[in-house]
């Protein structure tokens, strides 16, 4: 190098002051944007996860909170279940399944409603991230299908479907079948529910009126079909479909 270039200021060297500035600026900016980008995709995953849990809650399965002692020892108060929301409609509903339906009608008693929640946490069981605080819902278990002749005779201290004789082996142990007789024949698009743990059980015995109108559960009503607890970890199990307690019952409509 000449010393007539070394003797020059940097700028007349050809070399520019403001690049190491300019250089900094650059790389504030993709600094910026990249914690922008960052915080973009984290919108748009969360938002998409959001979405896919409430078509997941709304139309396949569901979680619920169970609040109650009316389904004991099946179900534990506190035990979270999934409910399969294919049941009814790609599946049918069958004698012995356990479902969660919508309160028909002033069903719910003082130990079934469970406590107030905060606006967040109903705001994440509403997407389906957390199992619903079962509202206004209820649970038990069907003993008859539309047009079935369910009854019980406490002095026979007998439960039948359709004239056959049933023995129960969820009921909670030193649970009676009932302690209220009925003998009535389900109305077309209903459904006879009962809690296992009959004694502590308001169910469709106590709000009917003798004709099984209006103590049957509509199926409308009905959000789905319990298939498993979840939580706690120590009281997780499938729930299964008891198909023989009542393999020996005949079609509806056979006494």
């Amino acid at each position: 190098m000449s010393d007539t270039a070394k003797d020059r200021p940097a700028h007349e060297a050809g070399v520019d002051p403001a690049a190491p500035d300019a250089r900094e600026r650059s790389a504030q900016r993709t600094a910026s944007g990249g914690f922008l980008g960052l915080v973009r995709e984290t919108v748009i995953v969360v938002v998409i996860a959001l979405a896919l849990s409430l078509l997941v809650k709304t139309f396949l399965a569901q979680a619920f909170f169970i609040p109650s002692q009316s389904m004991e020892n099946t179900l534990l108060i506190g035990d979270r279940v999934i409910v399969s929301k294919a049941t009814p409609g790609p599946f049918d509903l069958h004698r012995g399944q356990v479902i969660v339906f919508t309160d028909p009608g002033d069903w719910l008693g003082a130990d079934e409603v469970p406590p107030s929640t905060n606006p967040v946490r109903r705001g994440l069981a509403f997407v389906g991230l957390l199992p619903n605080d079962s509202n206004n819902h209820l649970i038990k278990r069907i003993i008859g299908l539309p047009g079935d002749h369910v009854a019980y005779d406490r002095d026979a201290e007998k439960a039948t479907v359709n004239g056959v004789a049933i023995t129960e082996p969820y009921l909670k142990p030193g649970s009676i079948p009932s302690e209220k007789d009925f003998d009535v024949v389900v109305p077309a698009g209903k459904v006879w529910v009962m809690g296992d743990n009959r004694q502590e059980s308001e169910d469709s015995r106590y709000h009917d009126d003798g004709t099984g109108r209006t103590g049957s559960v509509p199926i409308s009503d009905v959000t789905g079909r319990a298939v498993a607890v979840v939580w706690p970890l120590s009281h997780a199990s499938r729930l299964t479909e008891p198909s023989a307690v009542f393999a020996k019952v005949p079609a509806a409509g056979t006494k």
